[in-house]
């Protein structure tokens, strides 16, 4: 409930990892991790530090964490359709476009 709360706060502390932010924007319709090893998926997330494509967290495999966990890259976005939001692992913490997008190059 404490995240829920956090969710919908206005003043919901902010993720301490923007800084990683390094590639916005990216496309795949497949889990290169999975494909490889013959693995479905649930949904996809997409590293925002390197561009890496991953599952998610209600995959088998979870390879986005797998990735975050080996590389330490906190933040992921969805690559979902009419999705628009990004995670960080380490703050818990959900964040929309405007707070991840930064500067307008990227």
């Amino acid at each position: 409930m404490d995240r829920l709360r956090r969710l919908v706060s206005r003043d919901a502390p902010r993720c301490d990892h923007l800084d990683q932010v390094k590639i916005t924007e990216g496309e795949s319709d497949v889990c290169p991790a999975c494909v490889e090893g013959g693995t479905e998926w649930v949904h996809l997330r997409m590293c925002l530090t390197c561009g890496n494509v991953g599952c998610c967290d209600s995959s088998p495999m979870q390879h986005s964490r797998r990735h975050f966990e080996r590389d330490n890259h906190a933040l992921a976005r969805s690559l979902e359709p009419r999705e628009d939001w990004a995670w960080c692992f380490v703050d818990e913490e959900f964040l929309q476009r405007r707070e991840y997008r930064g500067r307008p190059d990227r």
